[in-house]
């Protein structure tokens, strides 16, 4: 049995959570590599997946706001 959460294969209908001028100048700067739409329709799905735990752990926790320290 594999130990993985409900949402870590989901897939996400959303639209694009990222600046991604931003990423691509980040990219860019960093690395002078262009970026795919892929990767930030990838970037797009971790978002959504690293967000529903964070709201997981702020229910645990008994808290109504997401914070900072939800993140893992």
């Amino acid at each position: 049995m594999e130990n993985t959460s409900p949402t870590e294969n989901k897939e996400f209908v959303v639209d694009t959570l990222v600046v991604v001028s931003k990423v691509k100048n980040f990219i860019r700067e960093n690395s002078g590599m262009n970026t795919s739409q892929c990767f930030i329709d990838g970037m797009t799905q971790k978002i959504c997946k690293e967000t529903l735990s964070a709201i997981q752990r702020a229910k645990e926790a008994g808290r109504k706001t997401v914070m900072g320290k939800d993140i893992l």
